[in-house]
């Protein structure tokens, strides 16, 4: 675990001082970058020693079976995997002969940094080789948010010591890395030996270029390096390629005070359907328009884009630097996995490591696409394009398991169902209504009625149909959705979750109401009045289960009656339990992996009223163990919202932290995306009590003890919102946007309408608080740590440490 080396608590960088490589694979995923398309773990320069070689490109897969002890119809035959394409991260270095390796001769310092601002990856080094002869090693990276096909290297050697030092580097491309054993864990990514065929491979004087194709998917590859040196003293430069690896080779002399500088610019792209001559001209004009810019430029583009990023973006949190730190760390990947998305998907790692095969999930949609709806737009409706353009595989998905309308996959990567685990995956319908309710969400803040026009309403249309199609009136006149997997993968194929039916509920409504707005849309899909009326008719006669007797809802039909999980009795080592228990007695017990009817009450929240919130939440909280990371940031929302603040500064700083502390072991796979965007989440939607329930934005700020002002900001409708909390009082400023001066927004505070118009800010006082009566406890061992008034690192528990 990273826990207890840490990063220093710095506003807007991580700092790594030293290098631990027993932590080296999770720094690898700490430190990557990418911008959506592109995607670089954190590998040292060198290549050596890594914990997980990888580069990634958004949607770039390769097939494989899934094969079954014993098959079913409907079972997916062949699972996607992301692959580790070709490496243009690696520049060698020898020193007098003396190969450029951090496990032998000394090293005198280490220091890289990741800046929030910059966007760039900063390594200094001071290394002794054995024979005694000292360097000083500079080199920065970044992928460029301007230019997406572009990542670029500046790679600075300086002798420190001696008369002359002889300096050779080697800067190479590589294809079909060997790759480490994977672990028996689901969570792992199946690994791919050498998947990549060799097409073509040509070398000039100071650059190279490789093309691989898939061997089972058919994908083509490009990768293409140039470089620039500094050749203001004699450098001979050679280069040479091979099928698998290209490189090209900078030899020098220079003496203490002369430095050796090289820039090295990548491009990437891939296709299904260009050629081998396309690929080639299109990785060289990335190329050549790296290199007008140059380095200079890259990094001046890369700071603009970053500065009116977080202008629209930053939250600021005072009290807890820790939490500061992380949840601006989780900002930035968010941005990072989303910026030049251009109609591909969002993985559950983003593109910064190989966890869970590179799939996308349900969490794209209710974690990173609201941070993304409320600070990059233009990155979110992107996400929601490419299910646009997968809707014909999920309406062959729901033909085959013999229901209408469309039936999203699980977990993908180009669009097919890929889940060999049919309770967890095909069960899960309620992605559909994510999406739908994404959709929605987006149209709402951003008031973009051709986006609804044009794909927002079909997407509407099709997951209603499903609804429609996989539920059914009983002879009451109520309406069930049965043999159904929620959030919480500890309780598959149940009759009527709560948070699959109002998810589905508002879905079935939207999709009416959408097709009342756009009639020729509606006629061009086939929709008629019937047809409309019968989604409201089942909306309006959805089963919710209540258990009348304890006064809570249940998860789902009965739970509440399940046997109870004998959580005193459950050593920390069995955890997760997912690992070390059978799924059929999970699913029969009252144990929760994940916040379910929590998250229900999150998004949903318009079906419940205060005193069910208080009550539903007091129940779930003893029974949700978190072997999920998407739990926490859920919780926190929640618990901020019935009155449990420090619980909920508590839940947050676990979310934000997942990957900085590494609380569930295997951020070295990837960084959890959904938890990093489930930080800004909590603090937005918990202390910041915002939500937009049918379109109406509303706040109800409320300041944990040890917060002492909490300032965040969001785009709405193209203007600019900043939210100012303090323990008693609480700003509005709206800023301009796409908007002329004079225009204002409506919103609520606390349930009082406010009117904020441009240049003059509103403040309102934060109504007291009655503390609740009864803290609501944790499973054995599974409280989160405390960061309330006691400080961070006071234990509730023992639990992710």
């Amino acid at each position: 675990m990273i826990r207890e080396k840490g990063y220093p608590c710095e506003p807007w960088r991580i700092r790594e001082a030293g290098l631990d490589l027993d932590v080296l694979a999770q720094s690898e995923s700490v430190f990557a970058l990418s911008n959506g398309h592109i995607g670089l773990r954190g590998n040292l320069d060198e290549g050596e020693p890594h914990g997980l070689p990888g580069t990634y490109l958004n949607s770039f897969f390769e097939l494989r079976p899934l094969p079954y002890a014993e098959a079913g119809y409907g079972y997916p035959e062949e699972g996607q995997t992301m692959v580790n394409v070709t490496n243009g991260k690696l520049i060698r270095l020898l020193v007098d002969d003396e190969p450029f390796d951090v496990r032998y001769g000394e090293v005198r310092s280490h220091e890289r940094i990741l800046d929030f601002r910059t966007g760039t990856l900063e390594r200094t080094i001071e290394w002794v080789s054995p024979a005694g002869r000292a360097v000083r090693v500079r080199s920065t990276r970044l992928v460029s948010f301007t230019q997406r096909a572009v990542a670029a290297i500046r790679y600075e050697v300086e002798p420190l010591d001696g008369e002359q030092t002889r300096l050779v580097i080697q800067s190479g491309l590589v294809a079909n890395e060997e790759l480490p054993i994977t672990k028996n864990d689901p969570r792992v990514a199946a690994v791919l030996r050498e998947p990549l065929r060799s097409e073509q491979h040509l070398a000039n004087g100071s650059g190279a270029l490789l093309i691989h194709r898939t061997k089972q998917s058919g994908l083509r590859m490009a990768a293409s390096m140039a470089h620039i040196i500094d050749d203001s003293q004699e450098t001979t430069v050679t280069t040479e390629a091979f099928p698998d690896w290209a490189r090209t080779t900078m030899a020098c002399v220079r003496k203490p005070g002369e430095r050796l500088t090289v820039v090295k610019f990548l491009a990437y792209g891939f296709s299904s359907q260009r050629s081998i001559p396309a690929l080639r001209d299109q990785v060289g004009a990335a190329l050549a328009a790296a290199r007008l810019s140059g380095w200079d430029g890259l990094v001046k583009d890369q700071q603009e884009y970053l500065d009116e990023y977080w202008d629209g973006a930053d939250v600021r949190v005072d009290g807890d630097p820790e939490v500061q730190q992380a949840v601006r760390f989780g900002l930035f990947n968010v941005l990072q996995a989303g910026a030049r998305n251009e109609m591909r998907p969002i993985g559950a790692k983003g593109l910064t490591g190989p966890g869970y095969d590179g799939h996308v999930f349900w969490d794209t949609e209710l974690f990173a696409l609201p941070v993304l709806t409320y600070t990059k737009p233009q990155a979110a409706v992107q996400v929601l394009r490419w299910r646009h353009a997968t809707l014909d595989l999920a309406r062959e998905r729901a033909a085959t398991l013999g229901l209408k309308g469309a039936a999203f996959p699980w977990r993908t990567i180009r669009g097919q169902e890929t889940s060999g685990y049919w309770p967890a995956g095909t069960a899960a319908f309620h992605i559909g209504a994510g999406i739908a309710d994404a959709t929605m969400r987006y149209v709402q803040a951003t008031g973009d009625d051709d986006f609804e026009r044009e794909i927002g309403v079909e997407l509407l249309v099709e997951t209603a149909r499903l609804w429609r199609s996989l539920g059914h009136h009983d002879r009451h006149g109520d309406f069930h959705i049965d043999g159904v997997t929620g959030p919480d993968e500890y309780s598959a194929v149940a009759n009527d979750n709560v948070y699959t039916n109002l998810m589905a509920q508002r879905n079935l409504l939207g999709a009416a109401d959408a097709v009342a707005r756009y009639p020729e849309v509606a006629h061009s899909l086939g929709v008629d009045e019937e047809e409309a009326a019968s989604w409201r008719h089942a909306a309006a006669s959805m089963t919710i289960p209540y258990d009348e007797e304890l006064g809570v809802h249940q998860q789902s039909e009965g739970f509440t009656r399940y046997q109870e999980w004998d959580f005193d009795d459950t050593p920390p080592e069995e955890y997760p339990l997912l690992l070390t228990h059978p799924y059929f007695d999970l699913y029969r017990r009252q144990v929760c992996k994940q916040a379910d009817l929590v998250l229900a009450m999150h998004w949903r929240g318009d079906a419940f009223t205060a005193e069910q919130k208080a009550r539903n939440f007091h129940y779930y909280e003893a029974r949700t163990v978190r072997d999920s990371s998407l739990s926490s940031g859920t919780q926190a929302v929640l618990a901020a919202e019935t009155g449990h603040l420090e619980l909920a500064h508590d839940y947050l700083g676990e979310t934000a932290l997942t990957d900085l502390h590494d609380s569930h072991s295997n951020t070295e796979d990837g960084l959890h995306l959904a938890s990093l965007a489930g930080a800004w989440l909590a603090i937005v939607a918990g202390f910041g009590g915002m939500r937009d329930h049918d379109g109406e934005l509303s706040f109800a700020p409320r300041l944990p003890s040890r917060i002492s002002r909490m300032d965040f900001s969001l785009l709405w409708r193209g203007l600019r919102l900043r939210v100012s909390v303090r323990p008693d009082e609480v700003t509005y400023y709206l800023r301009e946007g796409d908007h002329e001066d004079g225009s204002q927004l409506e919103l609520l505070h606390h349930g009082e309408r406010v009117t904020v118009k441009i240049g003059k800010p509103v403040t309102r006082p934060v109504p007291k608080m009655s503390p609740p009566d009864v803290e609501p406890t944790q499973p054995a061992g599974r409280a989160p740590i405390r960061r309330g008034a006691q400080g961070p690192g006071s234990p509730r528990s023992t639990f992710a440490r």
